[in-house]
Parts: structure tokens; sequence; C-alpha cells
């Protein structure tokens, strides 16, 4: 836990002098948070290349943003909800070019093949492989980020009652997994 302490206290003090406009602190805010950015946007988005460009398109928005932070102890949360947003502007984009592609697939054969399912064996992994992207995300905030209900809020753009359902029901999904009940749920 102290080591996190240690992580937060060092990236805000590259959050305020990138703030102040040092490139230098800009650029190790990008080393020391570009790990966790590319990992909840590849929880939102499902694909590492649609990730990585999340994440790239994130930082030019992160930086144009910071002069308005207020809190550079919140530059981790900050940087998160900018992260959500761009993938939720991604995730727009391709529905949308779906919706635009579907009279030329109508056309084609079908090649794509069933989705694969949830491995037979209940390891903790698979079970979180299957939760919906926005429990997938606030899980992996609060447990693995070690954000609190009110950061992962702000991270995700939600009320905190709605981070909070959506660990209960995580939670619950897991348990379910883990136990080999399904009843249903995809």
């Amino acid at each position: 836990m102290a080591e996190t302490a240690k992580l937060r206290a060092l990236v805000a003090y590259h959050a305020a002098g990138a703030r102040l406009g040092r490139e230098r602190d800009l650029a190790a805010l990008v080393r020391l948070c570009s790990p966790r950015l590319l990992a909840h946007a590849r929880r939102l988005t499902d694909e590492t290349e649609t990730a990585r460009d999340v994440v790239q398109e994130s930082w030019i928005a992160i930086a144009r943003a910071l002069p308005g932070l207020r809190d550079e102890t919140a530059f981790l949360a900050f940087a998160l909800r900018i992260v959500t947003r761009a993938a939720a502007r991604d995730l727009g984009r391709r529905q949308r070019r779906r919706v635009a592609d579907k009279g030329f697939g109508d056309s084609q054969p079908d090649h794509v093949a069933a989705p694969d399912t949830a491995p037979s064996a209940p390891d903790l992994q698979a079970a979180i492989a299957t939760l919906p992207p926005p429990q997938r995300a606030a899980l992996a905030l609060f447990y693995l980020e070690g954000m609190s209900v009110a950061e992962v809020a702000h991270a995700l753009d939600i009320p905190p009652g709605t981070v909070k359902s959506r660990l209960m029901n995580a939670r619950a999904r897991l348990r379910a997994h883990l136990e080999g009940e399904t009843d249903g749920q995809p």
C-alpha cells in the first residue's frame, strides 16, 4: 500500500509540473500512467489496438485539459475519465460504421465464427472476462487500481451509486460463474 501512495505522490508532483507547462513532467506522466490508462482502455474496448488508439487520442486531450486540473492528486481519475470518454466516442463511431456497412454485409457470405465461450475451468480471469465492459472497468478500478468509489465515479463519469451497483452486480456474476451457476446470464 505504501508503494501506491508513493506512486500517487509522484504522479501528483509530475501533474503539477506538467500543468505549469514542463514537458519533462508531462513525459514522466506518460511513462507512469500509460500502462494504467491502456489497461483501462483495453477493458472498455476489448481490443488491444483500439485501446492503444484510444489512449493516444486521450493523451492529446489530457495535455490540452491539464491546465484546468485543480487537484493534482486527482490526476489519475482525471485521466481515466478522459480515456473513458474517448473509448465511448470510439464505440459510437464503430457502431455507426457497422450500421452504415450493414447493407454491404447482407450480400456477403457469413464468415464470422461463433464467439468463443468461456473456458470450463472456473478461474478468476475467465470469470472477469465474461463481465460486461462497464462492470469490468468498475471492478478493475476499484480492486486493481485501489481507487475509492468516488474516484471510480469520477473516472467513469457516472454517479457513485452506479459504481456501487456495478460492483455489486460484478461480484454476483463472478460468484455465480465461479460456483458454476449461469442462470441464463450472458
